[in-house]
């Protein structure tokens, strides 16, 4: 890999990660690229260098390297209101999913599929902003129908829900299989 290439592949392995990495962590990950230590040295140098007037810097902080804004652009960055990352609960991904794959859909056909109230859960996701009320099915009692936000495609990084992957990919994925499937003994 050539130095210009190292070093962008650097900048972009600092900007998604959530914690600094370690100079031992860019080793395992660069290794199979030929790229040792002082290879990752000279990249770190030179991506310091690259940022120096821009609104992020690169620091060495807790053992490894991270892009961090500027101290200074903090009263500006005060005014932002940045959003928290999603962080969701097993039971809440799994609502999550099958209101993603069957909307619109009731808290009941949820519960059904669950095998628990998901009452409570809904009323999160709600509140996070990842589901709405699309409206009321027609059906007695008229419950409410239920359906996925921009919030959503936005946290999982999705254009429309057409890019979610289908179920047959999530059980290639996770090596499972569909029930009522022979195994051929």
């Amino acid at each position: 890999m050539d130095e210009a290439t190292l070093t962008r592949a650097v900048e972009a392995v600092l900007f998604v990660s959530p914690e600094p990495v370690p100079l031992a962590r860019l080793e395992v990950v660069f290794g199979p690229d030929g790229a040792d230590r002082a290879a990752l040295r000279a990249a770190l140098d030179r991506l310091g260098r690259s940022l120096d007037g821009r609104g992020v810097e690169l620091r060495e902080v807790a053992g490894g390297y991270q892009l961090r804004t500027r101290p200074d652009l903090a009263p500006v960055l005060a005014r932002l209101e940045v959003p928290r990352p999603v962080r969701l609960s097993r039971a809440a991904l799994e609502t999550l999913a099958l209101v993603a794959y069957r909307q619109p859909v009731t808290r009941a056909e949820v519960e059904d599929v669950r095998g628990v109230d998901t009452g409570g859960v809904l009323k999160t996701l709600l509140e996070r902003g990842l589901v709405r009320i699309l409206g009321k099915k027609d059906v007695p009692g008229r419950p409410l129908l239920y359906g996925t936000t921009p919030r959503f495609l936005e946290a999982f990084g999705l254009a429309s829900l057409s890019e979610l992957p289908s179920l047959r990919e999530i059980d290639e994925l996770l090596g499972t299989r569909g029930e009522g499937e022979d195994d051929g003994g």
